[in-house]
């Protein structure tokens, strides 16, 4: 992160590239202005307010708000199963579902996948997310998964901190082929997954409301997939069935209106991340990739 804004390596372009942060004034006024920090810890932070925000996202009064923002960020339209006049709501369009061959999985034997798109850390040991962040903050495994016996076993595995700007696609992932278990919920209060709050109080994860999932698999022993919720979205929708298998990219469920997002941590000695994922995270930079593509291959 630099000065002039919130920084990212694009995989695609190879560019360092800034980002496009929506409502970026209101979001500095909060972290940052005093008066705002009164309105963050009074009303912000919690559900009520993000529950209705995303009941006005959900009013057919706000399909007018769908133009504007695909022309502002330049969404790819051409992605989408419903056509931008088809949208009842401007939620109905935040989750919206995408082509097949918009993002393809990848096929690779042994690799795992990002599992959504977004911006996206990776960390060799899950017990050293504080590493990008400022010094002096120490990340908790047990309270980000509510269970101290999981930590433990998860502590020194790699794991995948995935963030979801307003501007993405808002449908996550599996990561991995495999038998999820139920979504276990741990509640808590909604504040941004921005790396402007992030940086200065890294305990939003494990205070924000959040589920885990444990995922059995054949080939890396027991995934565990976290959905982290933030401001403006208190609701974390999930579309598959526990105890299912599930194949390696299948739909696991969407957020609604708000930036959000996800944690992914395996097993230790299980997986070992993309060079270009690592790299930008030593750098204190996130990488931009899109759900489907390589995040890691399965050590042999």
């Amino acid at each position: 992160m630099s000065g002039s804004g919130i920084q990212f390596f694009n995989r695609y372009t190879g560019q360092v590239e800034t980002e496009k942060v929506y409502g970026e004034s209101w979001l500095r006024f909060v972290l940052f202005n005093p008066f705002g920090q009164l309105a963050l810890h009074a009303v912000v932070k919690r559900a009520w307010f993000s529950n209705w925000y995303g009941w006005r996202m959900n009013q057919s009064r706000s399909v007018s708000l769908v133009r504007p923002f695909i022309e502002q960020y330049d969404i790819a339209e051409e992605e989408h199963v419903k056509a931008a006049n088809e949208f009842t709501s401007f939620n109905d369009f935040f989750y919206r579902k995408l082509t097949s061959e918009a993002r393809p999985i990848n096929s690779e034997a042994g690799s795992v996948v990002f599992p959504a798109d977004g911006r996206h850390l990776g960390f060799a040991k899950a017990s050293e997310v504080e590493s990008v962040f400022i010094k002096g903050q120490k990340f908790n495994l047990e309270c980000l998964l509510g269970d101290a016996d999981l930590a433990s076993r998860f502590a020194n595995g790699a794991a995948v901190f995935s963030r979801l700007c307003p501007v993405d696609y808002h449908r996550f992932h599996f990561p991995v082929a495999g038998l999820p278990g139920n979504a276990r919920l741990i509640n808590g209060l909604l504040y941004s997954v921005n790396p402007l709050a992030l940086r200065d109080r890294l305990a939003i994860l494990w205070e924000n409301k959040r589920f885990v999932t444990e995922i059995d698999t054949e080939e890396v022993g027991k995934v565990l997939m976290l959905e982290i919720g933030a401001t403006n979205v208190g609701s974390v929708n999930h579309t598959f069935v526990p105890t299912r298998p599930v194949k390696k990219g299948e739909e696991k469920g969407y957020f609604a209106f708000g930036g959000s997002a996800t944690f992914t941590i395996f097993e230790p000695g299980r997986v070992r991340l993309a060079d270009d994922l690592l790299e930008q995270s030593a750098e204190q930079r996130e990488l931009y990739a899109k759900v489907g593509d390589s995040m890691g291959m399965i050590m042999a």
